[in-house]
């Protein structure tokens, strides 16, 4: 069979296996094992524990259990909820304050936990209600928190970063700070449409009180006084601290990922015994039971993944699929706009996991020859993959949204989300034209 034919014939199994409910993972390895027994010699399935060992046996991907230990142990303490209730304490006086401090407890919180559902889940849990008690509608409330809660896979520690640092052979530590910039740049844009939104609706409540006596749903309040804001600050600062201190020793060069990872989640597990007193062994339990069995899903995802690709790699389809793509003779930006839509299109229905270390063998080699930076393109793929976390179908962020406030109708909060897709996407075209954006920082820092 030609090259074509086993490549069309791969694809559609995997296909097939996707949508017949099975896991992803299993029917990743699925497909890879039928193709080798079917493709390739028989001995070749002798080495697939070593093939799988050998492609996890990265340093790197040590890192990922350790920043989820981390993540696991402030999103499930109170610490996003202080977060969020210092912020807002500071905001309070800001129109449309409100939602710009849980903007911000998004971005704070991500860039500490390095979780999406976590950050939704923690913020969301405790800003939803207070949005909504102060006049903000469900839906605009809920997409706040869903397109705030993107940003835990672009700030690090980003497992997604990672992921794509081991696909792409790239400097995870110039990744990371590439990431800072454009997650400063979305958190500007949600902040001011937050802001704008607020004010929209705001007017129209006044209109409608004028016109009809409709009672405005936005109740007036007092500004937090300072002792009110400087109550609030003992709780926050520990964590804010640690995010400062994890980041310093990752740059600074005193530490490499994996001893900052390891760092972080030591240091996250004792602030949250002694803040909050969660140092009893059942109340610890939570933490590394979720911790172990999101690791072990997330690490057999990419293993097989990662079996997936070298079966590709071995039957010539990825080389193939390259080629075929280069022998288009796209223009550049062409090219990078058809790779864009073809992540947004696998967002529906796949995890970034998966899509990076899927595409990572067919993409990069076209990329790498049209001369775009993999760094750079790093940054906008994982913009356009939190597309996918936050765009129906099956975005991710809207369903844990959805089971965080269920009396929010599914619809609204599709409709919320819709305006923060449209400033990704304002994002990623504005990177495009300015690469000095993502650019900048690493090359300031490291060179």
């Amino acid at each position: 069979m030609s090259e074509l034919g086993i490549g069309l014939l791969y694809g559609g199994a995997t296909l097939v296996a996707m949508f017949s409910g099975m896991p992803i993972a299993f029917a990743l390895g699925a497909v890879a094992v039928a193709f080798m027994l079917g493709f390739m010699p028989v001995s070749s399935l002798d080495t697939i524990t070593q093939n799988v060992y050998e492609e996890m046996a990265s340093i790197t991907l040590l890192s990922i259990p350790l920043f989820i230990l981390k993540g696991a142990a402030i999103g499930k303490s109170r610490a996003g909820q202080d977060l969020y209730l210092a912020l807002h304490a500071w905001m309070r006086r800001i129109p449309g304050g409100l939602g710009i401090a849980n903007v911000f407890a998004c971005g704070l919180f991500a860039a500490m936990a390095g979780s999406s559902p976590a950050t939704c889940s923690a913020i969301g849990s405790a800003g939803i209600p207070e949005m909504r008690q102060r006049g903000y509608s469900p839906g605009f409330a809920a997409g706040i928190i869903a397109a705030g809660g993107t940003l835990g896979i672009l700030l690090p520690p980003s497992i997604t970063m990672i992921l794509y640092a081991v696909a792409a052979e790239q400097s995870l530590g110039r990744l990371f700070l590439a990431g800072i910039v454009p997650a400063l740049l979305l958190v500007g844009l949600f902040s001011c449409y937050a802001a704008w939104r607020y004010r929209h609706e705001y007017a129209r409540a006044q209109v409608a009180l004028a016109r009809d006596g409709t009672p405005s749903p936005f109740p007036s309040e007092p500004p937090a006084t300072m002792r009110e804001k400087l109550a609030l600050l003992p709780r926050v600062l520990p964590f804010v601290t640690l995010l400062i201190g994890v980041m310093a020793a990752l740059y600074g060069g005193y530490a490499t990922p994996s001893e900052t990872a390891g760092l972080g989640g030591l240091l996250a597990i004792g602030l949250i015994a002694v803040i909050y007193r969660m140092w009893n062994p059942r109340q610890l339990a939570p933490i590394l039971t979720g911790t172990l069995r999101e690791s072990t899903m997330l690490m057999f995802i990419i293993g097989m993944s990662l079996l997936y690709s070298y079966v590709m790699s071995y039957l010539h389809i990825s080389q193939s699929a390259a080629q075929w793509i280069v022998g288009l003779h796209l223009s550049r930006w062409v090219l990078l706009t058809a790779i864009l839509l073809m992540v947004v299109v696998l967002g529906f229905f796949l995890p970034p996991v998966s899509i990076i270390l899927m595409t990572a063998p067919i993409i990069l080699p076209p990329l790498r020859a049209a001369g775009f930076d993999l760094v750079w393109f790093g940054v906008v793929m994982t913009i356009v993959m939190e597309l996918g976390l936050i765009h129906p179908p099956v975005g991710l962020n809207i369903f844990v949204i959805k089971n965080t406030a269920p009396d929010i109708a599914l619809r609204d909060i599709v409709w919320g989300v819709m305006p923060f897709v449209v400033l990704m996407v304002l994002a990623v075209v504005l990177i495009c034209a300015l690469p000095g954006l993502s650019l900048w920082l690493p090359d300031r820092l490291m060179g």
